[in-house]
């Protein structure tokens, strides 16, 4: 960590209507260089708001400046398990990456889950970073056509689901 990251005052907020450009750009800047992205998570976030399912959606500022954005919504589990959400897009600049804002925006992001008495949450995402905040591979729980070490569950009530988990139709945008 070098000595900026270290004095970072970061805000972690919920997002408000005069963000939104603000979140598309941070996105975009985000996975731009991802090989594994298909370079739709903004329009994914855009399908969400407009569909009116982001459960929560913050945005970490420094300086007053949108540096990172978290969102989550509501999921399907085939076995009829309710109350569960899906985590993602996470996304931080790429000159404020690796200094806390993620794993800031992750922690306050299911907290704020906890609050609205969610069950659990699942993700797709990179094997080794979701596990410090409780994420596990679940056997017997799937996400289809993702390879299970890519696909993550947390439940905060003790059960985990079993069967297919899907995400909303507007995780669908850019497949089409």
């Amino acid at each position: 960590m070098n000595q900026q990251s270290m004095n970072l005052k970061i805000v972690i907020r919920k997002e408000t209507d005069a963000d939104v450009s603000a979140i598309n750009e941070v996105t975009v800047a985000a996975f731009k260089s991802l090989e594994i992205s298909r370079h739709t998570e903004q329009f994914i976030i855009d399908a969400l708001r407009a569909a009116g399912v982001l459960a929560v959606s913050l945005v970490a500022e420094v300086d007053g400046r949108v540096v990172g954005h978290i969102a989550f919504s509501p999921l399907t589990l085939s076995d009829g398990t309710r109350d569960w959400y899906g985590l993602g897009p996470v996304s931080v600049l790429p000159a404020y990456q690796r200094q806390g804002i993620g794993k800031a925006l992750i922690q306050k992001g299911l907290s704020r889950l906890r609050d609205l008495k969610a069950r659990g949450c699942c993700l797709v995402g990179h094997p080794g970073y979701y596990l410090k905040f409780g994420f596990k591979n679940v056997p017997g729980l799937v996400h289809e056509g993702v390879p299970p070490e890519l696909f993550f569950a947390v439940s905060f009530d003790g059960h985990c689901p079993q069967g297919t988990v899907a995400f909303h139709e507007g995780f669908k945008v850019g497949n089409r």
